[in-house]
Formats: structure tokens, sequence, C-alpha cells
């Protein structure tokens, strides 16, 4: 999934993508320690670097949200 699909989404939508990732994830690693081989194996990579846009993408989400809550509480303007 693209950064810029994951950006379109909100905060609801992201955490229940990252928690259907995570749950894909663990059934994938669990097949891959029984010994079983993944029926798409570069798919586990994939779902590894999805979950970690999400994870970067809420955190810009919630720096940029109190950044702009700082500067609403204390009256200024943002500075570019």
């Amino acid at each position: 999934m693209k950064a810029k699909e994951l950006r379109s989404m909100n905060e609801a939508e992201l955490e229940s993508k990252s928690a259907e990732l995570k749950k894909e994830l663990m059934k994938s690693n669990s097949q891959v320690a029984i010994g079983t081989v993944p029926k798409n194996p570069g798919k586990i990579k994939e779902m590894k670097k999805t979950i970690a846009k999400i994870i970067t993408i809420r955190k810009e989400k919630s720096a940029a949200s109190s950044h702009d809550n700082d500067l609403k509480n204390k009256g200024g303007s943002k500075k570019e």
C-alpha cells in the first residue's frame, strides 16, 4: 500500500488497517515457524513495511496536531 493512500485515511482507518496487517503477519510468521512455506513469502516483507509506514504516518499526524495545538495555545502564528 502506498504512503499517499495511507495519508488520506483517518486515525480509525489506520488503526484498523494496522490491526488487520498485524494479524495477517502473525499468521504468516507462525507458518514459517512451523516449517510450512507461506503462499507468498514476499508478502511478509511488504506487510512489515506497510505497518512501519502506518506507524510513521500516525506519529507525523499526532506531531502535527500537537504542534498546531501549541500554536493555538500560545496565540502565535505559523512561521514557515
